[in-house]
């Protein structure tokens, strides 16, 4: 048997990559193209919660790119398997909420090809899933962002969002003070212009053009009300457990979700209650997010349709930010060989 080496990508290699927030965004948007044409295996994900009292879960989270231009495979396509630990408590131990590890592979053979410290990867790619779904589904003037959520992926929700929009006005909250005022702070530092923390969730979203739920609820409690939604906004609520009311989806013109499959199933979820009852279905969804990036459905249409955006995460967007991260990572002579066979 020949020999087998693998690539391994820490934390310290990931943060010398130096990755531009366009090239992020490309990498997502490519990944949803695939999707929405057809060249794509998506697995819906599963959990494991190993005891109600540490409050948190793991997802497990599985899918294939056949043509991701890979020079590690013999048809350039790869699949993955990331594994990310959800615990909200984390912050009082000085951890990080969400961690993870992405197993690549050959889908030829299943050799591995890579692991990849994940835990950025789960936050840049969730930031450019929301910017993707913004560039197609908002109105190109949103000037006024409101972010409810402090977390890793809050921050990529805001970089990348104002990457695109370069908003007069953004607005952050989340429940603690000790988190949304630093929150602020460094995204003020990094944008290079004013982020407000407000005090509540009604004056954060209010007005807003783009509303981001990314709340860290430990039960669903319905915090964000219908009626503070603009007529026109784009709202994209992904928090694990559900922070808005059932009426949300009645004033949508538009019902967009990254994967039908694994939006319909599960315990989790923010709209799990509106798949439950009937109010998000087969019948009364728009679109897939990479239907509408390969242009088989239509975008925003028009400055008066509201929409929502319901991602739950795709592991199609974990491996196409995992190779990114690797061709960069070759490029700069960074990662570490590790013998497998």
């Amino acid at each position: 048997m020949s020999e087998s080496w693998i690539t391994w990508l820490g934390g310290p290699d990931i943060a010398q990559l130096e990755l531009d927030d366009l090239e992020v965004i490309a990498a997502i948007e490519a990944g949803l193209r695939a999707q929405g044409q057809g060249g794509t295996v998506i697995e819906p994900r599963v959990h494991l919660e190993p005891n109600p009292a540490f409050n948190g879960h793991f997802n497990v989270l599985r899918g294939y790119i056949a043509d991701i231009g890979s020079p590690l495979t013999e048809s350039g396509g790869l699949a993955g398997v990331k594994v990310v630990g959800d615990y909200v408590d984390n912050y009082t131990r000085g951890l990080r909420s969400e961690m993870a590890l992405l197993n690549l592979f050959c889908p030829q053979t299943g050799q591995p090809v890579a692991v990849l410290d994940a835990s950025d990867i789960t936050d840049m790619r969730t930031g450019a899933l929301t910017a993707v779904g913004a560039k197609y589904l908002a109105r190109k003037g949103s000037k006024i962002l409101g972010h409810i959520g402090a977390r890793g992926t809050a921050y990529w929700n805001v970089r990348l969002l104002d990457s695109l929009f370069d908003f007069d006005e953004i607005r952050v909250h989340s429940r603690r003070p000790e988190s949304y005022e630093p929150f602020a702070e460094r995204l003020s530092q990094d944008l290079g212009k004013p982020v407000r923390a407000t005090t509540d969730w009604e004056s954060c979203v209010v007005g807003a053009d783009i509303v981001v739920e990314a709340s860290r609820l430990s039960a669903p409690q319905p915090m964000l009300k219908t009626d503070w939604i603009k007529p026109g906004a784009f709202v994209v609520p992904y928090g694990t457990m559900s922070a808005v009311e059932l009426s949300l989806t009645d004033i949508m013109s538009k019902l967009v979700v990254d994967d039908w499959g694994q939006c319909k199933g599960g315990k989790l979820g923010s709209l799990r209650a509106h798949v439950e009852t009937g109010k998000l279905s087969e019948e009364t969804l728009h679109a897939e997010m990479g239907q509408v990036v390969a242009g088989l459905k239509p975008g925003r249409e028009n400055d008066d349709e509201t929409i929502l955006f319901w991602h739950r995460g795709l592991s199609l967007s974990d491996i196409a930010l995992g190779h990114l991260f690797l061709e960069k990572a070759r490029a700069k002579g960074l990662g570490t060989q590790l013998r497998f066979a």
